[in-house]
């Protein structure tokens, strides 16, 4: 397993971390099998989506802090931060990529992104591969 540390920067952001796995990937020495991105923290989650248009990843913010806004009165949770929690369960903590010849089998317009719904923070990603 390798373990990759990030620093975010804002409240809540999508940050593309592609190159960060890729370079995992290049550590591992995989050629064949698959990869899996994994973050541990329950305010923050990993997504596969479009890395064209930077608009995306500002609209999910924009859908996901309608859906689940930061202050609610019917939130219990003491530390304060129960939409990061909401946030992070809907992203999910993981996403599981193919590797064939070596790369990154994603498709041409998709990137890896690490959601941050907490921040700013220090935190860790880890990749495991499977394969040979």
């Amino acid at each position: 397993m390798i373990t990759k540390i990030l620093s975010t920067t804002k409240h809540s952001q999508f940050l593309n971390i592609t190159s960060l796995v890729m370079e995992a990937l290049g550590e591992s020495g995989l050629k064949s099998g698959t990869l899996n991105v994994f973050v541990s923290h329950t305010t923050a989650g990993i997504t596969i989506n479009e890395n064209a248009d930077p608009n995306v990843t500002r609209d999910m913010l924009n859908i996901l802090d309608r859906m689940v806004p930061w202050d609610h009165p019917d939130y219990k949770h003491s530390e304060g931060n129960t939409a990061a929690h909401m946030k992070a369960s809907l992203m999910g903590n993981s996403a599981q990529i193919i590797v064939e010849e070596g790369r990154l089998q994603l498709g041409i317009w998709q990137g890896i992104y690490f959601c941050e719904f907490d921040g700013p923070r220090e935190r860790k990603i880890r990749v495991k591969v499977v394969g040979k």
